[in-house]
Protein backbone atom coordinates (compact mmCIF):
# COMPACT_ATOMS: atom_id res chain seq x y z
CA UNK A 1 0.00 0.00 0.00
CA UNK A 2 1.27 3.45 -0.89
CA UNK A 3 1.69 6.03 1.70
CA UNK A 4 -0.81 8.35 0.60
CA UNK A 5 -3.20 5.09 0.17
CA UNK A 6 -2.39 4.45 3.84
CA UNK A 7 -3.07 8.32 4.74
CA UNK A 8 -6.33 8.36 3.26
CA UNK A 9 -7.26 4.91 4.55
CA UNK A 10 -6.49 6.00 8.37
CA UNK A 11 -9.76 8.63 8.15
CA UNK A 12 -12.05 5.68 8.35
CA UNK A 13 -12.01 3.75 11.75
CA UNK A 14 -11.12 0.22 11.68
CA UNK A 15 -15.10 -1.00 12.70
CA UNK A 16 -15.83 1.00 9.31
CA UNK A 17 -17.64 -1.51 6.92
CA UNK A 18 -15.40 -1.71 4.10
CA UNK A 19 -17.79 -1.25 1.12
CA UNK A 20 -19.76 1.98 0.58
CA UNK A 21 -22.38 2.15 2.71
CA UNK A 22 -26.15 2.34 1.22
CA UNK A 23 -27.77 3.25 3.85
CA UNK A 24 -26.03 6.07 6.60
CA UNK A 25 -27.95 5.78 10.61
CA UNK A 26 -27.35 8.56 13.12
CA UNK A 27 -27.20 7.89 16.50
CA UNK A 28 -26.69 9.99 19.86
CA UNK A 29 -27.56 11.87 22.85
CA UNK A 30 -30.30 14.27 22.25
CA UNK A 31 -29.20 17.74 20.80
CA UNK A 32 -26.10 16.03 18.74
CA UNK A 33 -27.69 17.48 15.57
CA UNK A 34 -29.46 14.03 14.24
CA UNK A 35 -32.35 15.92 13.10
CA UNK A 36 -30.56 18.81 11.81
CA UNK A 37 -27.69 17.12 10.46
CA UNK A 38 -29.55 13.93 8.64
CA UNK A 39 -31.70 16.25 6.08
CA UNK A 40 -28.23 18.09 5.12
CA UNK A 41 -26.56 14.86 4.24
CA UNK A 42 -29.55 13.12 2.29
CA UNK A 43 -29.99 16.46 0.33
CA UNK A 44 -25.89 15.85 -0.41
CA UNK A 45 -26.14 12.20 -1.37
CA UNK A 46 -29.60 12.40 -3.08
CA UNK A 47 -31.10 9.98 -0.79
CA UNK A 48 -34.12 10.36 1.33
CA UNK A 49 -34.30 11.34 5.35
CA UNK A 50 -36.42 9.75 8.11
CA UNK A 51 -36.61 10.85 11.70
CA UNK A 52 -37.00 7.12 13.10
CA UNK A 53 -39.25 8.98 15.92
CA UNK A 54 -41.37 10.82 13.18
CA UNK A 55 -42.07 7.26 11.77
CA UNK A 56 -43.08 5.35 14.51
CA UNK A 57 -45.76 8.59 15.68
CA UNK A 58 -47.16 8.28 11.88
CA UNK A 59 -47.72 4.60 12.23
CA UNK A 60 -49.11 4.59 15.64
CA UNK A 61 -50.86 8.18 15.53
CA UNK A 62 -49.32 9.17 18.93
CA UNK A 63 -46.54 11.09 19.94
CA UNK A 64 -43.73 9.45 21.21
CA UNK A 65 -44.49 10.74 25.24
CA UNK A 66 -47.91 9.51 24.57
CA UNK A 67 -46.50 5.97 23.62
CA UNK A 68 -44.23 6.17 26.73
CA UNK A 69 -47.47 7.19 29.10
CA UNK A 70 -49.73 4.33 27.33
CA UNK A 71 -47.58 1.61 26.82
CA UNK A 72 -44.33 2.06 28.98
CA UNK A 73 -40.88 2.09 27.92
CA UNK A 74 -40.49 -1.73 26.96
CA UNK A 75 -43.47 -1.33 24.82
CA UNK A 76 -42.46 1.14 22.97
CA UNK A 77 -38.81 0.14 22.60
CA UNK A 78 -40.08 -2.95 20.90
CA UNK A 79 -42.37 -0.80 18.72
CA UNK A 80 -39.33 0.91 18.08
CA UNK A 81 -36.85 -1.85 17.20
CA UNK A 82 -39.47 -3.05 14.67
CA UNK A 83 -39.59 0.53 12.91
CA UNK A 84 -36.20 0.56 12.95
CA UNK A 85 -35.70 -2.90 11.31
CA UNK A 86 -38.17 -2.17 8.82
CA UNK A 87 -36.37 1.55 7.78
CA UNK A 88 -33.13 0.14 7.83
CA UNK A 89 -33.52 -2.15 5.16
CA UNK A 90 -33.94 0.95 2.32
CA UNK A 91 -31.11 1.81 0.50
CA UNK A 92 -30.37 5.41 -0.04
CA UNK A 93 -31.24 6.45 3.27
CA UNK A 94 -30.48 8.43 6.04
CA UNK A 95 -32.24 7.03 9.58
CA UNK A 96 -31.98 9.34 12.70
CA UNK A 97 -32.85 7.76 15.86
CA UNK A 98 -33.91 8.53 18.67
CA UNK A 99 -31.74 8.80 21.89
CA UNK A 100 -32.28 5.64 23.14
CA UNK A 101 -32.80 3.29 20.04
CA UNK A 102 -29.18 2.17 21.06
CA UNK A 103 -30.00 0.51 24.03
CA UNK A 104 -32.22 -2.04 22.86
CA UNK A 105 -29.41 -5.18 21.73
CA UNK A 106 -31.01 -6.11 19.17
CA UNK A 107 -31.41 -2.57 17.16
CA UNK A 108 -27.45 -1.94 18.10
CA UNK A 109 -26.40 -5.96 16.81
CA UNK A 110 -28.85 -5.26 13.53
CA UNK A 111 -27.49 -1.98 12.57
CA UNK A 112 -23.86 -2.70 13.45
CA UNK A 113 -24.17 -6.19 11.38
CA UNK A 114 -26.44 -5.08 8.51
CA UNK A 115 -24.45 -5.13 4.77
CA UNK A 116 -24.42 -1.94 3.76
CA UNK A 117 -25.09 -0.05 6.40
CA UNK A 118 -22.61 2.67 8.26
CA UNK A 119 -23.65 3.51 12.15
CA UNK A 120 -22.59 7.08 12.92
CA UNK A 121 -22.52 8.37 16.36
CA UNK A 122 -22.84 12.18 16.60
CA UNK A 123 -21.16 12.78 20.47
CA UNK A 124 -21.82 15.71 22.18
CA UNK A 125 -20.93 16.72 25.76
CA UNK A 126 -24.02 16.80 28.04
CA UNK A 127 -23.52 20.65 28.71
CA UNK A 128 -24.41 21.20 24.94
CA UNK A 129 -26.95 19.26 24.86
CA UNK A 130 -28.57 20.99 27.62
CA UNK A 131 -27.59 24.63 26.21
CA UNK A 132 -28.41 23.29 22.33
CA UNK A 133 -31.77 22.11 23.97
CA UNK A 134 -32.85 24.99 26.31
CA UNK A 135 -36.40 25.77 25.99
CA UNK A 136 -37.33 22.40 24.60
CA UNK A 137 -38.48 20.43 27.85
CA UNK A 138 -41.84 20.48 26.87
CA UNK A 139 -41.63 18.70 24.31
CA UNK A 140 -38.82 16.32 26.05
CA UNK A 141 -40.06 16.43 29.91
CA UNK A 142 -36.47 14.32 30.67
CA UNK A 143 -34.80 17.72 30.70
CA UNK A 144 -36.22 18.60 33.36
CA UNK A 145 -34.78 16.04 35.45
CA UNK A 146 -30.81 16.96 35.63
CA UNK A 147 -29.90 13.76 37.84
CA UNK A 148 -31.20 11.46 35.35
CA UNK A 149 -30.49 12.92 32.47
CA UNK A 150 -26.96 12.48 33.44
CA UNK A 151 -27.02 8.91 34.24
CA UNK A 152 -29.18 8.86 31.15
CA UNK A 153 -25.94 10.28 29.22
CA UNK A 154 -23.53 8.02 30.98
CA UNK A 155 -25.44 5.13 30.23
CA UNK A 156 -25.92 5.11 26.79
CA UNK A 157 -22.16 6.81 25.72
CA UNK A 158 -20.60 3.42 25.83
CA UNK A 159 -23.67 2.21 23.72
CA UNK A 160 -23.12 5.18 20.99
CA UNK A 161 -19.72 4.60 20.98
CA UNK A 162 -19.94 1.07 19.32
CA UNK A 163 -20.93 2.76 16.17
CA UNK A 164 -18.81 2.37 12.95
CA UNK A 165 -17.68 5.99 13.58
CA UNK A 166 -17.93 8.82 16.33
CA UNK A 167 -17.51 12.10 15.43
CA UNK A 168 -17.61 14.62 18.20
CA UNK A 169 -19.44 17.87 17.32
CA UNK A 170 -19.91 19.96 20.25
CA UNK A 171 -17.79 22.89 18.07
CA UNK A 172 -19.30 21.85 15.01
CA UNK A 173 -21.50 23.29 11.90
CA UNK A 174 -24.14 21.64 10.90
CA UNK A 175 -22.35 21.55 7.25
CA UNK A 176 -18.57 20.46 8.55
CA UNK A 177 -20.85 17.32 10.47
CA UNK A 178 -21.81 16.34 7.19
CA UNK A 179 -18.28 16.91 5.62
CA UNK A 180 -17.02 14.43 8.46
CA UNK A 181 -19.19 12.02 7.90
CA UNK A 182 -19.06 12.02 4.23
CA UNK A 183 -15.06 11.73 4.20
CA UNK A 184 -15.00 8.96 6.29
CA UNK A 185 -17.68 6.94 4.64
CA UNK A 186 -15.75 8.16 1.08
CA UNK A 187 -18.79 9.49 -0.25
CA UNK A 188 -17.72 13.22 -0.41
Amino acid sequence: MTAKAQSESSSVPQSAPAALPRRIVLTGFMGSGKTTVGPLLAKRLGWSFVDADDAIEAEAGATVAELFARHGEPAFRERERAAIARLAAGDGLVLALGGGAIEHPATRELLLAAPGTLLVHLEVELATTLTRCQGTEQSRPVLADQANLAARYRRRLPLYRQAHLSIPVDALTPKKVVEAILRAARLG
